[in-house]
């Protein structure tokens, strides 16, 4: 099938017109997401069934028509493995796509594999094998080639017939809801924003540092999302991880100081060094003018938990008896990240699902009824958030 490109706001009102007709609607992004920490938006394929369109968000003004099938919830939008493309659509229209079905999580719970690819997905159910050899793309750039175009446009052709499928089974098994609860879900995660002053809570190795040098990370991680946010920057080009860790560890009064940390970039340290230095001194002193009771505590681990490694065999046994009592794969049911995210959220005071204000993946969507019994015995009242 030929694909159309869609550079106009009259022929996106007509392609988007005849797709609210649908029952169903393939969508796929393209973006560019090298040195920024939002996504940019350089493509939108839409398949209907009856018109394969590339919509070129670059060349149109007023992408209205295709927000409101976005979030047309008669309309089933198709998408595969569609995390960054939930974060694409929210950066570009502060809005994603309702409901969702996603084919990768659906062929999850049919056992077609775990985490499968759409080429692989294609081949297994349309017998077709697809050339991802235009996928370093930057998709921003104009014009786009016309190879480039076709391996955007066949992202979504066999997609449509791949969900006919799978659909068709999913509806067998009784298990739709979870596919749309699924994304739902994950579409709160994407919404939700780490607030600046527990960015540090997401820096490997917390854990070592004092109380002292904890409040110095907790300065330094701040203002270091704050400046990505600000600058659209990659929180590595802002200043490396490794390095903002070093920072908090050996606590530098110096720029001469700083620059002696390993690897450290010297453009990183004449562009924020004297900033750096400053939120480090300021920590050191919110430090020390405050009690003890009002200091950050030490980062906690679940190691460190004496009943731990008992309580994560128990909760991965529950775990096992709910995939064996659905007929689905104990990965569709929950991952150890996840069993690990709930004993943080009962056992810690602070933890990242909290502050996020969500709640435990085992404790939302559809897999809430089926953990939740288990849980109050095993683990007792469920904590407020």
């Amino acid at each position: 099938m030929q694909y159309e490109l869609v550079t106009t706001f009259e022929k996106l009102d007509s392609v988007c017109n005849l797709a609210q007709q649908q029952k169903a609607v393939a969508l796929d992004t393209e973006f560019v997401r090298t040195r920024t920490l939002s996504p940019h938006l350089g493509l939108i394929q839409l398949y209907d069934g009856h018109q394969l369109v590339l919509i070129d968000p670059l060349a149109i003004d007023d992408l209205s028509p295709f927000i409101a099938l976005m979030e047309n919830t008669r309309v089933v939008k198709v998408l595969h493995s569609c995390s960054e493309d939930l974060e694409t659509f929210l950066t570009a229209f502060n809005t994603v796509p309702t409901p969702v079905f996603d084919s990768q999580f659906a062929a999850s719970i049919l056992g077609l594999g775990a985490s499968l690819g759409y080429a692989k997905l294609v081949e297994l159910l349309c017998d077709v094998s697809l050339d991802k050899g235009e996928s370093r793309t930057d998709w921003i750039a104009r014009p786009l080639r016309e190879a480039q175009l076709s391996y955007a446009a066949n992202d979504v052709l066999y997609l449509l017939p791949c969900y006919e499928h799978l659909v068709e089974k999913i509806n067998e098994a009784g298990k739709l809801e979870w596919v749309y609860q699924e994304i739902a879900q994950l579409a709160d995660k994407k919404r939700s924003q780490m607030p600046e002053e527990f960015a540090y809570m997401q820096i490997k190795n917390n854990w070592r540092l004092s109380k002292e040098q904890l409040t110095v990370l907790q300065a330094l991680a701040a203002w270091r999302l704050a400046t990505a946010r600000k600058k659209d920057m990659a929180l590595n080009f802002v200043f490396k991880e490794i390095h903002l860790y070093e920072a908090a560890r050996l606590m530098p009064s110096s720029k001469s100081g700083l620059s002696q940390l390993h690897g450290v970039n010297p453009q990183s340290i004449r562009r924020y060094g004297e900033t750096i230095i400053t939120l480090i001194s300021e920590a050191r002193d919110k430090y020390a003018a405050t009690s003890e009771s009002q200091r950050l505590p030490k980062v906690s681990r679940l190691i460190d938990v004496a009943s731990y490694k008992q309580t994560l065999a128990s909760l991965k046994a529950v775990s096992d008896k709910i995939a064996n009592e659905n007929n689905v794969s104990p990965e569709v049911i929950a991952s150890k990240k996840q069993l690990n995210q709930v004993l943080k959220w009962y056992w810690f005071d602070n933890d990242e699902t909290r502050v996020l204000g969500l709640k435990p993946d085992v404790l939302s969507g559809w897999r809430a009824p089926l953990f939740e019994p288990h849980l109050e015995k095993l683990l007792g009242n469920k904590p407020s958030l």
